[in-house]
């Protein structure tokens, strides 16, 4: 194997140095260079001539149908695209105890007729077996491996040719002896993750490594890795609450618009399978500021209850806070319920939340907001069985969003017939008519 040694690149213009320097000699930037590897030997074929590989049409070439592993939980098969494929290798990313073991170690329980090989490189084996007792998973199918060396890694999964899937967890503590920096650092993360991905395709295990997001979202993060790997999962939610959604930012053996939603319990974790009906379940009826709303993840229609709430301001500039919903948004949503409807809003504080500790990022929810916020200060409840969805204009106007008939059934399916979108209105003063 080829030793490695650090350059410093320039992220700007692509300038490479030896030492790191706080301002680019090529482009005049600023903090710009990032460490980097590269192969200390020269290759064997330098300064001969090498034949490239004859071009072939792309229609002569033979396809085979995809032999897919199903992990055995449905919510996850359908944001891998129907299960593992041979060779893959998925990058499990989120936040420090966001449950990512959690559902790994549900996969592994799931898939009690293949052996699993499991990298524990942050957790001791006695802390993945308290775990594993604790969702009730006797896990004679688990193989542990307490090892964080790459080279070590990559000859036990040459060794063991019955495994069927292989676990890292996490990336950022491993080590290679080929590679400078520590564990954790750009160059090692990089480093051990291609070792790694060799491996996985050269034996056609499929591989899964779990890594952490990080501030920067740049040392140890998914960021690093993204050109890497085949898949990219992240597994979000809030840690106050109960709920995760795992969704794909890549992947080359499927779609990239699935989501998987799951429930966190004492005993693990569980897939949610009807997820709309789940987070509609403790809502209250006839609540002022409150609307429901259809929001389209991936291609699944979800329904989620948007709350608002208007007190009096104490203070001469009112506050607009927004929780899971983008707070600049929310600033332009109530200018526009200002000047288009006739809202007056200057003399209140505006609080918005989305029930469930769930993020929305899509402006369908803009007719929601702008109802659930009038219907606070109105204090009148909005109509019951009504559901709203559709992008508000700085003229009033309301704009059709994608997959209004596939969001319409949707909330007809749970119980809102009533549904007001571009399709019945054409501005917000005529949907707070038909809603209020």
């Amino acid at each position: 194997m080829s030793k490695f040694k650090t350059v410093y690149t320039c992220k700007n213009c692509g300038y490479t140095s030896y030492q790191w320097v706080g301002q680019c000699p090529e482009c005049s930037e600023w903090n710009t260079f990032v460490e980097d590897v590269i192969a200390s030997k020269e290759s064997k074929t330098s300064g001969q001539i090498r034949y490239s590989a004859e071009p072939v049409k792309l229609s002569s070439v033979m396809t085979s149908p995809t032999k897919r592993i199903t992990s055995g939980i449905g919510e996850f098969d359908r944001v891998l695209g129907g299960g593992f494929v041979p060779g893959q290798v998925v990058l499990l990313a989120g936040e420090p105890g966001i449950g990512k073991s959690t559902i790994i170690t549900e996969i592994s329980k799931s898939l009690k007729d293949i052996n699993i090989l499991y990298v524990c490189g942050e957790e001791s084996v006695e802390q993945v077996k308290i775990r594993a007792e604790r969702m009730g998973y006797e896990a004679d199918n688990l193989l542990m491996l307490s090892e964080t060396n790459a080279e070590s890694i990559v000859s036990n999964i040459e060794k063991n040719k019955d495994v069927g899937l292989v676990i890292v967890d996490s990336i950022q503590t491993l080590y290679s002896d080929e590679l400078l920096g520590t564990a954790g650092s750009l160059v090692q993360v990089r480093g051990c993750t291609q070792m790694l991905t060799n491996a996985a395709k050269s034996s056609g295990i499929p591989l899964v490594l779990i890594g952490h997001v990080t501030k920067e979202g740049v040392v140890a993060g998914p960021k690093v890795l993204e050109h890497l790997v085949d898949t990219i999962l992240y597994l979000e939610g809030d840690s106050q609450h109960l709920f995760r959604v795992l969704r794909t930012t890549k992947n080359r053996f499927g779609p990239v618009s699935e989501v998987g939603i799951f429930e966190m319990t004492e005993k693990g974790i569980r897939e949610v399978l009807n997820p709309s009906e789940l987070f509609l379940k403790q809502r209250m009826l006839n609540a002022a500021g409150s609307c429901v709303t259809v929001v389209m993840e991936g291609y699944r229609p979800l329904l989620f209850e948007i709350q608002a709430l208007t007190v009096k301001t104490s203070f001469g500039y009112p506050r607009r806070t927004a929780s899971g919903f983008s707070n600049t948004r929310l600033q332009v949503l109530i200018a526009i319920l200002e000047r288009r409807a006739g809202v007056s809003l200057s003399n209140y504080d505006v609080y918005l939340s989305i029930a469930g500790g769930f993020k929305v990022n899509e402006y369908a929810a803009d007719l929601a907001v702008c109802l659930a916020i009038a219907s606070s200060v109105k204090d009148k409840p909005i109509k019951e069985g009504t559901a709203a969805f559709g992008e508000c204009g700085l003229s009033g106007e309301i704009r059709q969003v994608p997959h209004q008939e596939r969001r319409t059934r949707e909330a007809g399916k749970l119980g809102y017939p009533n549904v007001i979108s571009s399709d019945h209105t054409s501005n917000i003063i005529d949907a707070m008519n038909k809603a209020l």
